[in-house]
């Protein structure tokens, strides 16, 4: 498995958030969804339940050859603005 760099100014963020590291690394190691960002950037996805609704954990990587990079992760309650079908 690849190393995790949290870039210090998401580490903040995902701090005042409530994000812990952990999450990050479950939704990189076991994103139920990968899908582009902007800027040639990817996007990990994983449904979370938190106090009892679902919210969707986004994380904003960068992928080396040996390590992410994560730019930000962030929660949101908008789930079908971001999840993408898989269907055609």
């Amino acid at each position: 498995m690849k190393e995790i760099e949290i870039i210090p100014i998401a580490k903040k963020k995902m701090d005042r958030r409530g994000i812990p590291e952990s999450w990050v690394g479950e939704a990189l190691r076991s994103a139920e969804q990968i899908v582009e960002g902007h800027g040639g950037r990817s996007v990990a996805q994983q449904r979370r339940r938190i106090r009892r609704k679902e919210r969707l954990l986004r994380v904003v990587f960068e992928e080396t050859q040996d390590k992410y990079v994560v730019i930000t992760a962030y929660l949101t309650s908008d789930i079908e603005r971001y999840w993408k079908d898989e269907t055609p």
